[in-house]
């Protein structure tokens, strides 16, 4: 049984979004909720009342009502969500217009910024207007290879505002890494920044941004942002500006309209990591996107009109597009760009206590990070206005929990999220109204009918089995770019599991009806005919204090497979004979001995996806002298150069 952690004051539950939204369902249809089980529960039976409401308590400005909640709910994919609506996504996130400060910019080298509503207001109308000007209208593509600034989130709510379609990538992505995405889409608008800082280190991409102008022959213009060198000129090539200049021909004072679109036009395409092959172009829908993110900003994450919210992400994580979603509830976003440990570990935390931000997301492996270094947050940082840490990307380890609670802060919400690009949102996430657990996840979010699948059947609680969703839910994406018959779709998310979303976790649901993932199902390794989750490995490796992370493979092995674990040590350690006993001691005193590996090898790095997400798929192939097939797709392909050939694998 998990150890409870935290649980929140009859006062927090009370004053809570959740207990607000379930004290309208009771009245609305008179029902009597009580618990966040409960509404669940409700929301699953009564799917169409459930989303109805919900877009009746985040006041969705409609243009055109729509005409039918949900059709054709049998099918899976196929069902039809608020039928004949029209809406704006841009419309929601600019209908504060006060002075209230929207965005605060914080950078690696000490810059800050702050962006009031008004003015955000104002700058965005500016953009719209001269993307008009360049022609776009609705469905047109806009593409941002950007760091996260003011400038990425008002050319996306720019872009939004005319209906067209957003899509975005970090500049730390190499300049082919970048085509091999915004070729597949066709935009017609750039915007790019002249270069960014990150580990002190001013990295100019001008380079990098003229190889891709001039691979794109479908753009008209391109808009160069001076983020990290103010005197820098663009590139000479043809439609290019710098963004000052571009912006300074537009009208003083330009009138913003917002072009009403069905529910399920496109708003964002987002992309697979790409690891397995070119990465597939994900278009997720207005309507999903923003009914999808209210419902996990407000009532999940309890976001109010008060509140500072800061997640550190890039321009190339849904993340991004997630945390944007926020500034429809009235609240003020801090963005951060740059390295999350100069110039001192602590920077983020310092952020925390100077902007007074509320609610804190990040990723587990700098949580990680942090407790290796040992640093301690409680002892240096005011953090009286934090109330909420998230924390995604992978999951948390139980010795993470231990570490907020005892070094971050012990009056906490502390969740653990899961979902992804494919659904741009969760399935499992936060609950301001539910205890937390060590090593689980809150809940199941509200409207998702997820179970855990088993050799074809529900598995029971605690009983492991891959994540599924049963039924139809806003914010499936609409498709895949370039599939019309949408034959790559089907089977990326349908074709295991006919007529269920099959998303690829392996976890299970535990007796307080919270989540455990233990990895990706198809990274699950299978010794013996044993299905163990890389991250139930993980847990435990990551309590030993020499090892700095960890990734765990199954080697084919004299007709079985076997467990390969490889490790990443504090600099100037060398992996001991000690050290691997007390590696295989931990595993096997926490878990059970077919989760300990059959060898242990030391690295000097771990690849890993441009999100920071490790990559079982791609070291198994290397292992086996197989060929990774996009190495584009990594922030650090030259690690896999650690796991080739490796004489130790060759023998038992």
């Amino acid at each position: 049984m998990s150890k409870l952690l935290w649980k929140p004051s009859q006062a927090r539950v009370a004053a809570s979004n959740m207990t607000a939204f379930m004290t309208r369902v009771n009245h609305h249809y008179t029902t009597t909720l009580v618990d966040y089980p409960h509404l669940h529960e409700w929301s699953i039976k009564h799917r169409p009342k459930f989303w109805s409401l919900l877009s009746k308590f985040y006041d969705i400005r409609w243009h055109q009502p729509p005409k039918a909640i949900l059709e054709n709910d049998h099918n899976m994919p196929g069902a039809e969500w608020f039928k004949g609506a029209t809406l704006n996504y841009a419309e929601h996130l600019l209908s504060r217009r006060d002075h209230k400060p929207a965005i605060i910019f914080r950078g690696e080298q000490g810059q800050r910024s702050v962006i009031s509503y008004h003015e955000l207001y104002q700058q965005v109308a500016k953009v719209a207007t001269k993307l008009k000007q360049h022609g776009i209208t609705q469905g047109d593509r806009i593409v941002g290879y950007l760091p996260n600034c003011p400038e990425a989130i008002i050319a996306m709510l720019a872009t939004a505002s005319l209906g067209a379609v957003w899509s975005s990538c970090s500049p730390d992505f190499g300049w082919q890494g970048a085509l091999d995405r915004f070729d597949q889409i066709t935009p017609k608008v750039l915007f790019t920044a002249d270069g960014y800082f990150y580990n002190g280190k001013h990295i100019d991409i001008q380079d990098k941004v003229s190889h891709l102008v001039q691979n794109l022959d479908c753009l008209v213009q391109t808009v160069v942002i001076n983020f990290a060198n103010p005197g820098a000129k663009p590139p000479t090539l043809p439609n290019i500006s710098h963004w000052q200049d571009w912006l300074d021909t537009a009208l003083p004072t330009p009138t913003l309209t917002f072009t009403p679109v069905p529910f399920n036009a496109p708003l964002y395409i987002l992309y697979s990591s790409g690891t397995t092959g070119k990465p597939k172009c994900i278009i997720h829908s207005i309507g999903g996107t923003l009914l999808q993110h209210l419902k996990e900003l407000g009532l999940h994450t309890d976001l109010k009109d008060d509140d500072v919210f800061l997640y550190f992400t890039t321009c190339g994580w849904m993340m991004w597009n997630w945390q944007v979603s926020a500034l429809a509830l009235g609240l003020t976003l801090v963005l951060y760009d740059g390295s999350p440990f100069h110039p001192t570990p602590s920077i983020l935390f310092d952020i925390v206590e100077t902007e007074d931000v509320s609610v804190f997301g990040t990723s587990a492996k700098y949580l990680s990070a942090l407790q290796k270094q040992e640093v301690i947050p409680a002892q240096r940082h005011r953090l009286s206005a934090l109330r909420t840490l998230l924390s995604t990307g992978s999951p948390l380890a139980d010795d993470s929990f231990d570490y907020v609670y005892r070094d971050i802060k012990k009056d906490i919400c502390l969740s653990s999220i899961s979902g992804g690009t494919d659904i741009i949102s969760c399935f499992a996430l936060s609950c301001p109204i539910l205890p937390v657990y060590r090593g689980e996840l809150q809940c199941i979010g509200l409207g998702m009918d997820v179970v855990f699948m088993r050799n074809g059947d529900q598995a029971k609680v605690n009983e492991k089995g891959e994540l599924v969703c049963r039924k139809s839910f806003p914010s499936m994406p609409i498709g895949f770019w370039n599939d019309p018959d949408q034959q790559k779709y089907h089977v990326a998310y349908f074709s295991q599991h006919p007529g269920y979303w099959s998303h690829g976790d392996f976890g299970e649901i535990t007796a307080h009806g919270g989540v455990i993932i233990h990895g990706r199902a198809d990274a699950v390794l299978n010794p013996g005919g044993v299905r163990i989750g890389t991250a139930e490995i993980y847990r435990q490796v990551e309590t030993i204090p020499e090892v700095l992370e960890c990734i765990a493979v199954c080697q084919s092995w004299q007709g079985d497979s076997r467990i390969v674990l490889f490790v990443k040590l504090k600099p100037e350690l060398s992996l001991s004979d000690d050290l691997v006993n007390a590696i295989k001691l931990t595993i096997r005193q926490n878990t059970t001995p077919r989760h300990v590996p059959a060898k242990i090898l030391q690295v000097s790095d771990i690849p890993r996806t441009r999100s920071g997400k490790i990559v079982e798929i791609a070291v198994r192939e290397t292992i086996h002298d197989r060929p990774v097939k996009n190495t584009d797709a990594l922030a650090n392909p030259e690690a896999l150069q650690y796991f080739k050939q490796r004489e130790e694998l060759l023998c038992d």
